[in-house]
């Protein structure tokens, strides 16, 4: 008898996150998707498991698809990698819910068609390089923000970039427990 393997992914659960990282002086990070080039958008990406906390999921997707890591404070620092500290991890205190387009819904479990996704806001000190995950984007791009959310593709996304003058200096700080270190680097979440 000959073992079959089983190769089984789990259903992506319909809650994401979208990050818009931006400049003091409103430059926008925009990645275009390996999946669909000329779509553009922001870090975005579902949750890993039902409990994870939003702010874990941005922090996660940020580094996962940027490199960018968030640092909580007094964290040693990694000469090598793009830090940011958490403070600047700010929570728009926005939510969107949208129909999955149906290209994507076969990563969701039966009947699922909506997702919801929290809106959060990061300021990095300058234009920082950027590592992209090969198989999540091919290039990334810093725009004015107007001609940002002209660039992306999803409506959401483009709201969100079209509200970062009124978040920059509005947004409430996320706060987190120390040594919330986002979690190792996983299989793509984005939506």
């Amino acid at each position: 008898m000959q073992d079959q393997k089983v190769s089984a992914r789990p259903y992506k659960i319909p809650e994401s996150v979208l990050v818009v990282i931006h400049t003091a002086d409103l430059q926008v990070l925009l990645l275009e998707r390996a999946d669909r080039p000329g779509f553009w958008q922001s870090v975005t990406g579902s949750k890993d498991h039902p409990d994870e906390p939003p702010l874990l999921t941005a922090r996660r997707e940020v580094e996962e698809e940027t490199g960018i890591r968030v640092v909580d404070a007094g964290a040693p620092p990694d000469p090598a990698a793009a830090e940011v500290p958490l403070t600047q991890l700010r929570d728009w205190g926005l939510q969107n819910v949208y129909e999955i387009y149906p290209v994507w819904r076969h990563r969701y479990g039966p009947g699922v068609t909506h997702n919801t996704e929290s809106v959060f806001g990061l300021q990095v000190p300058r234009e920082l390089p950027i590592r992209l995950a090969p198989r999540e984007h091919l290039r990334c791009v810093w725009l004015p923000w107007r001609e940002a959310a002209d660039r992306c593709f999803s409506p959401s996304n483009a709201e969100a970039v079209l509200q970062l003058p009124r978040f920059l200096g509005a947004a409430a700080v996320v706060t987190a427990p120390p040594n919330t270190e986002a979690p190792p680097r996983g299989e793509e979440g984005a939506a």
